[in-house]
């Protein structure tokens, strides 16, 4: 049976389909069979970010409807043999998915796969119900900018009322930028994760190939030769229970942005 993680957030733009996708082709690439559903109904992006908007047949509200089965509207990823996804709807409304569908969809779907992630909508209304409560785990997204960080809190306290276990929810700072962070233009590692209290699993810096690679249909994890593939790589290894040490991330980045980092976390 596979593993279930919600990606979610308080504040949108803060990169959350971008980090489901990369993480998407991480496990992938580790051999790991992978769904991505993309629970944003009526403004879905994960299709596009993952370059697949022209080969949708079905949604997950044709599921749902029982149009079709689950695996029927599954698109396999160009690229990956290990990679599917299950698409949003752009016409359908939020009010057309109840809770109990999801539960239902993937429970159909775990089976199938070694791991599922929920694209989950920005904010804390009843997409964000529906995403959240067929997930093992919950990965929250924000952004060191007071705003994003004072909204992943008000997520976190509601994951922490829901069926998910404390301890299975985890933190990505995202588009993390250290010079900026020196300056004190941005809230520190440390500052985010004092606010929030929850473990972390990841940082990704700021990086203009992220977005290029989003563009383009092609999350830069699919390019095996970059830092940023590998820092994906080290958080879906946490995420799957392997001890990394956050530090390894930034050995792969340029030596200042190393210094900087172990600045950060010094007692």
């Amino acid at each position: 049976m596979g593993q279930v993680f919600v990606i979610t957030s308080g504040k949108g733009g803060v990169g959350k389909t971008t980090v489901t996708a990369n993480l998407g082709a991480v496990f992938s690439r580790l051999g790991k069979k992978t769904c991505l559903i993309d629970a944003d109904i009526g403004l879905k992006n994960l299709d596009v970010v993952l370059g697949l908007e022209n080969r949708i047949l079905y949604t997950i509200i044709d599921v749902i409807t029982e149009k079709v089965g689950s695996m029927e509207a599954l698109v396999r990823h160009k690229t990956s043999r290990n990679l599917y996804l299950l698409p949003a709807s752009q016409i359908a409304t939020k009010e057309m998915m109840k809770p109990e569908d999801m539960e239902k969809v993937v429970a159909q779907l775990r089976p199938n796969f070694d791991i599922i992630l929920i694209d989950s909508p920005a904010g804390i209304e009843s997409g964000f119900r529906n995403a959240v409560v067929a997930a093992d785990a919950a990965i929250i997204v924000t952004n060191p900018e007071y705003t994003a960080v004072s909204d992943a809190d008000r997520v976190t306290g509601l994951l922490e009322k829901s069926k998910i276990s404390e301890e299975n929810i985890f933190l990505i700072v995202n588009r993390f930028r250290p010079n900026v962070a020196e300056k004190r233009g941005m809230l520190s590692i440390d500052d985010v994760t004092k606010t929030l209290a929850i473990p972390l699993v990841g940082i990704v810096p700021d990086s203009e190939a992220v977005v290029i690679g989003s563009n383009r249909g092609l999350p830069i994890a699919f390019e095996s030769d970059n830092e940023l593939n590998k820092i994906f790589t080290n958080v879906a290894r946490r995420m799957l229970g392997h001890k990394v040490p956050l530090q390894e991330d930034y050995k792969l980045s340029k030596p200042t942005f190393w210094r900087l980092f172990k600045s950060l976390f010094k007692s």
